[in-house]
C-alpha cells in the first residue's frame, strides 16, 4: 500500500516507471500462456505478488524497452535522422543476442532481420502489424524532458521500425503520453479523459518528418486517412475503458472489457484498467495484469510503468530493485532520466552497455 505517497510527493518517477515495467514483466512472464483458472490455482485469487528467481527474469518486453532507452541515451539529438540508426542497431543487436530467448514476438524478429540487411525501415517494418510489441517498449520516450511533438515523433518512430500499422503508431504515442502525464504529476484517474482528448486532437496528424513515406502503400489514399485509422482504433478502446470503469470492479479478468492485449491499443487500455483498479496498491496492479487470459507480461509491464511513473520508487517493495534482471541497466538509465527531469543531466550524457 502507498497511502502516504501522492503524485505531488513522489520521487524517482523514472526509476519507479522503468523498474515497475520490469517488475510487471517478471510477474507476468510465467502466466502469459496460462488460463485465469490455472493462474488462480497456482497463485491464489490475488495473482502473483512476489518476484521469483535470483534474479527474477524478464521477457523481451523489458529487453526491448532497454534497447529504446539506450538508443535515446546515446542520441546527441532527438531527430529522426539521428535516432533511427541508433534504434536500428539496438533492435538488431537484441534480435541476435543469446539472451533473446524469452518467446520474442515474430513481428519484431521479422522486421529486425530486414533491418539487419540494411533495408529502409519503412520497407523493413511489418506493415500490417499493430501488435503490442509497438508499445510495450515505449516507456522511456515518455520519460524524456522534450516537447510533445518530439515525444510523439520518437514514440511513433520506435514503433514504426517493426510495426507499421497506424494503430501501433497511435497507441505507442498514447502510451508514452500517459507516462509523460503521470511523470508530470497527473493523477491516474485523469488519464482516460486526457488520452481521449489527445487522440481526438491528433486524429489526422501524420508526422512525415518522422515517418517519411510509411503511409504510401496499396489502398491508402492519403497520409491523414492512414493515420486516422489508428487513432480511431484507440478511441474505440478508450471508450471501452471508460465503460468498464463506470461499472463496479468484480475482481475478474480485465481483458473481458478492454481486450487481451495482444494488439497495441488493447495492451494500453487493459494496463490502464489494471492501474486504475488498484491506485492504492501498486503490486496489486501488477498482479491484476498478470492474472489475465491475454498477454499478461505486456499488460502487467505497462501497468507497472504507469503506476511507477505516478508514484515513483516508493510504489515498490524495497527489496525488489536488487533482485530484478538487468537491475544495473535499469538503475543507470533511471538515474539519467530522473536527472534530466530535474535539470541535473541528460540521458544523452554518456554511453550504455548493449541492450
Amino acid at each position: 500500500m502507498i497511502a502516504t505517497v501522492t503524485a505531488s510527493t513522489a520521487t524517482g518517477r523514472a526509476a519507479g516507471s522503468l523498474f515497475g515495467l520490469a517488475y510487471g514483466d517478471a510477474l507476468g512472464k510465467p502466466t502469459e500462456f496460462l488460463t485465469v483458472t490455472e493462474i488462480v490455482r497456482r497463485y491464489g485469487p490475488g495473482g502473483p505478488r512476489e518476484l521469483t528467481g535470483d534474479p527474477a527474469l524478464v521477457t523481451d518486453d523489458t529487453q526491448m524497452a532497454l534497447a529504446v532507452a539506450w538508443a535515446l541515451h546515446d542520441a546527441p539529438a532527438y531527430t529522426a535522422e539521428v535516432v533511427e540508426p541508433l534504434l536500428r542497431q539496438r533492435f538488431v543487436d537484441w534480435s541476435v543476442s543469446p539472451e533473446n530467448n524469452r518467446a520474442p514476438g515474430m513481428t519484431c524478429l521479422r522486421a529486425c532481420a530486414e533491418l539487419a540487411r540494411g533495408a529502409r525501415w519503412q520497407e523493413a517494418t511489418v506493415a500490417g502489424s499493430k501488435g503490442c510489441g509497438a508499445n510495450m517498449r515505449v516507456t522511456p520516450v515518455g520519460l524524456l524532458d522534450v516537447d510533445l511533438d518530439t515525444m510523439a515523433g520518437l514514440a511513433q518512430l520506435q514503433a514504426g521500425l517493426t510495426h507499421g500499422h497506424p494503430t501501433g503508431l497511435a497507441a505507442s504515442e498514447l502510451t508514452a503520453y500517459a507516462v509523460r502525464l503521470l511523470r508530470d504529476g497527473a493523477a491516474l484517474p485523469e488519464l482516460p479523459g486526457l488520452l481521449t482528448e489527445r487522440a481526438r486532437e491528433q486524429r489526422t496528424v501524420y508526422r512525415d518528418d518522422w515517418l517519411g513515406d510509411l503511409w504510401q502503400r496499396p489502398g491508402e489514399s492519403n497520409a491523414a486517412e492512414f493515420v486516422a485509422r489508428g487513432w480511431d482504433d484507440c478511441l474505440r478502446v478508450l471508450g471501452r475503458l471508460e465503460a468498464a470503469l463506470a461499472r463496479p470492479d468484480d475482481g475478474g479478468d480485465p481483458c473481458r472489457f478492454t481486450g487481451e492485449g495482444w494488439v497495441a491499443e488493447e495492451a494500453l487500455a487493459t494496463a490502464l484498467l489494471c492501474a486504475l483498479r488498484h491506485t492504492d496498491d501498486p503490486v496489486g496492479a501488477l498482479a491484476r495484469g498478470a492474472t489475465t487470459a491475454g498477454d499478461s507480461d505486456s499488460i502487467a509491464a505497462l501497468a507497472g510503468a504507469f503506476v511507477g511513473a505516478a508514484y515513483g520508487t516508493a510504489a515498490w517493495p524495497a527489496g525488489w530493485a536488487g533482485r530484478i534482471e538487468y537491475a544495473g541497466q535499469l538503475t543507470a538509465l533511471a538515474d539519467a532520466f530522473d536527472g534530466e527531469a530535474s535539470g541535473a543531466g541528460s540521458p544523452r550524457d554518456g554511453r550504455g552497455p548493449a541492450a
